[in-house]
């Protein structure tokens, strides 16, 4: 018996040991493995489950937790190439930065040989650099080039082909194997494979290009453009379809699509099986194939019905009356429908396997587009229904915004082009993705005034925030102060007397120098005079010595009470992204004429406050020297009384919003001052154009009515030269005017805050 129990238990030692030696590794990994899952079981769910977890956030706004598995295919792809040591290109090893350091971002564009054949389309893209306020004439200044050769229609088929691409742009001193060169391209490829192909090597020289695929883009290098007709207006462009309070509840159609099949080769499959969704009532999916010269050799059982079916909707009906479009690729990744979908705000529903969206660097398309899979085609129509009608109308007003940003016009997918370009070359002074997706847009963002959306007049809302409580008042003077009796004295007491004055500065555009500091008025805020260059577009100059968020422009002719001022400036904090003043005037269409005209008659319209006393933004300042071209600066610098309306202007342009009139004490009437002297015994600088509540008595009446009315005809081509610069007309009419609570109420004084603004 004490020998069977001693053999049990080697038996039983002996298998525990082999357990151990063969087994033991595998039972540390499983309890391992235990562990993980275990832990993972408590840690869930995850905190960017989206689906799981109520989201007050976008996860990608949110730190990232340094999981790898988190990255998109596409940011592990460009991580991958920001170590890569092969020759695909980056911009810190293909792009000389040098060339940007001493002039800046400009763009120099190749002279255009003798008998060199130019499309419309590139014709545009040329003009666009050449308005731009980028462009130079001389390329020692210049941080990019642009060729002068067509590469817009690399097809070979094409009759725009340009042939020998590769041998002119070797002769080409500047080409120095494609470095800081930028090359533009829509169509690439030719049947039957249509492959990205240009047919001439583009060496080290970045591609903005159409029909982008993900494979060949190069990301932080190259830039995806939007593929645009030859029809594509050059500035302008017209507004999108979605008005305010226009919006249907419900749109006639949930999902539509009308376009070429394709019965062979490249991009066919999709198109052949979108009638499978089609149902005749709230999804609508027509195509034909009745097109190109032998489709009746391949054509299908399909086709006759396809073809009837096809005539009986209108497109331009299908998109207005639609939520959704689906954009499918064709033979080429991009199609025309993608921007025709934009502007009509109806969703695009993007079936394009591999398509790098348009200028997806800064745009973020989750936001505005559905990204849908070719091969689950059959679910579109279950997804897009799943969608909540709020976020449906977030999506809508969001492709508005796009559309009006960056795509309705040829200027503006050039100017986003260069604009993300520029903003490579200084990551810490670039936009943020948000600055990108949020009104007014990132062409409109100056990141050289700030990188900070609080800077900004636009943002203070989203951000919680408001502007600071004191104003500079900005006076421009013309003609040199004497006594306390003239207009300039008397305005600089009134406003110093304001509680939110924080300084005053006077901009001083005579030659004669100004007179000494002890013949100004004692101020109980700081006083500062600054030497003007006698041009009228030195009023909007950006002042480091403008240290508030409001700026208080005024002529030195205004009249202006102390109440009046504190209302006006209580009334902007509440809109600072607009002008807010006293004088104003408005813009009508001329049928008889055929052209803008300008009126400055008492009446309940107005779209235009006359900066001779209005409040503003400062950061307008650095948008009119800073965004707009030298050339329109040189228009105002030419016409008298023309600066105020172009600054109306470019605030009408960004904000889509009319300015807002507050009350004063009288009607002022603009009037032509008396020609200031400047200079002892001559005349000084041609009338800048100021503004007075009553015409100086000196002046005989007949002179005065002659300059009048000349000043009103400099006026009205001013306006209608920023309408054809501008492509339309930015100026939105309101009948709005802000009064003080009890303002002309019969009640006692004692119970108004600003009694003073009733007195005559």
């Amino acid at each position: 018996m004490q020998t069977r129990k001693k053999y049990i238990f080697l038996t039983f030692l002996a298998s525990w040991l082999l357990l151990f030696f063969f087994g033991g590794d595998q039972l540390r990994h499983f309890a391992f493995f235990s562990g993980r899952k275990a832990k993972a079981r408590r840690n869930w769910p995850h905190w960017t489950d989206r689906s799981l977890l109520k989201n007050f956030a976008d996860p990608d706004e949110l730190q990232r937790d340094g999981d790898l598995s988190l990255l998109s295919p596409r940011e592990r792809r460009a991580a991958w190439l920001s170590v890569s040591k092969s020759s695909r290109c980056r911009m810190e090893t293909c792009f000389d930065f040098s060339r940007c350091e001493k002039h800046g971002f400009k763009v120099f564009t190749y002279p255009q040989e003798r008998g060199q054949p130019i499309s419309e389309s590139y014709g545009k893209i040329l003009s666009s650099i050449e308005r731009s306020r980028y462009h130079t004439a001389n390329p020692e200044e210049a941080c990019l080039f642009i060729l002068s050769i067509d590469t817009l229609d690399r097809d070979h088929l094409s009759g725009q082909y340009v042939r020998n691409v590769d041998e002119k742009i070797r002769s080409f001193p500047l080409w120095n194997g494609g470095r800081n060169h930028l090359i533009f391209n829509l169509y690439s490829g030719t049947w039957p494979n249509y492959t990205g192909d240009l047919g001439f090597d583009i060496g080290q020289a970045i591609l903005a290009k159409a029909s982008f695929d993900t494979e060949s883009f190069r990301p932080g290098f190259d830039v995806s453009i939007p593929l645009f007709s030859k029809d594509h207006p050059q500035r302008g462009g017209e507004r999108g379809w979605l008005y305010q309070d226009s919006v249907p509840p419900k749109k006639k159609y949930l999902l539509v699509f009308k376009g070429k099949r394709y019965l062979t080769g490249i991009g066919s499959g999709t198109r052949n099986a979108l009638h499978h969704i089609h149902n005749g009532k709230d999804i609508i999916s027509l195509t034909t194939c009745k097109h190109g010269k032998d489709w009746e050799k391949h054509k299908d059982t399909r086709c006759d019905k396809d073809n009837v079916d096809y005539e009986k909707f209108d497109y331009q009906e299908l998109l207005h009356n639609s939520t959704f479009c689906i954009v499918p690729r064709g033979r080429r990744l991009g199609s025309f429908r993608f921007l025709e979908a934009l502007q009509a705000a109806c969703i695009p529903v993007l079936l394009s396997d591999g398509w790098e969206l348009p200028f997806a660097e800064a745009i973020d398309w989750g936001k505005a587009a559905v990204v849908g899979s070719e091969r689950l085609l059959l679910q579109i129509p279950s997804a897009v229904r799943c969608m909540h009608p709020e976020r449906v109308l977030a999506f809508q007003q969001q492709t508005q915004f796009l559309w009006d940003a960056y795509f309705s016009s040829v200027d503006k997918i050039v100017h986003t082009t260069l604009e993300i370009i520029k903003d490579r070359l200084s990551p810490h002074r670039s936009r943020s993705r948000f600055l990108w997706n949020a009104l007014p847009g990132g062409l409109l963002v100056l990141p050289d005034f700030s990188t900070h959306p609080g800077e900004f007049p636009f943002y203070y809302l989203q951000h919680g925030s408001s502007p600071s409580k004191k104003f500079t008042a900005f006076i421009r003077a013309v003609s040199p102060a004497g006594s306390l009796s003239q207009p300039i004295l008397r305005l600089i007491q009134a406003v110093s007397g304001s509680q939110y004055c924080a300084q005053i500065l006077v901009l001083w555009s005579c030659e004669k120098p100004p007179p000494p500091i002890g013949k100004w008025p004692q101020t109980s805020v700081p006083l500062t005079i600054i030497q003007g260059r006698r041009k009228l577009s030195d009023r909007f100059f950006p002042f480091e010595a403008i240290q508030t968020d409001a700026v208080l422009s005024l002529d030195e002719h205004t009249s202006l009470s102390t109440s009046e001022v504190d209302f006006a400036f209580v009334v902007w904090r509440s809109f600072p992204e607009r002008i807010v003043g006293f004088p104003t005037q408005s813009h009508f269409w001329d049928p008889e004429q055929g052209r803008w005209g300008y009126t400055s008659k008492w009446t309940n319209e107005l779209s235009i406050v006359l900066t001779a006393a209005a409040f503003y933004h400062r950061y307008y300042h650095s948008l009119f020297t800073e965004y707009l071209p030298a050339g329109l600066r040189e228009l105002v610098d030419g016409l008298a009384a023309c600066e105020d309306i172009l600054m109306n202007v470019l605030v009408a342009a960004v904000t889509k919003l009319p300015p807002i009139k507050v009350t004063q004490r009288k009607q002022q009437k603009e009037v032509v001052a008396q020609q200031a002297q400047c200079r002892d015994g001559a005349a000084g600088t041609r009338p800048p154009g100021q503004r007075s509540p009553s015409a100086p008595h000196s002046a005989p009446a007949k002179m005065k009515g002659t300059a009048r009315s000349g000043r009103f005809s400099q006026r009205q081509d001013c306006l209608n030269q920023l309408a054809d610069w501008f492509g339309y007309m930015p100026l939105v009419s309101s009948q709005l005017r802000l009064d003080p609570v009890l303002f002309k109420d019969q009640v006692s004084v004692l119970r108004k805050k600003y009694p003073r603004l009733e007195k005559p």
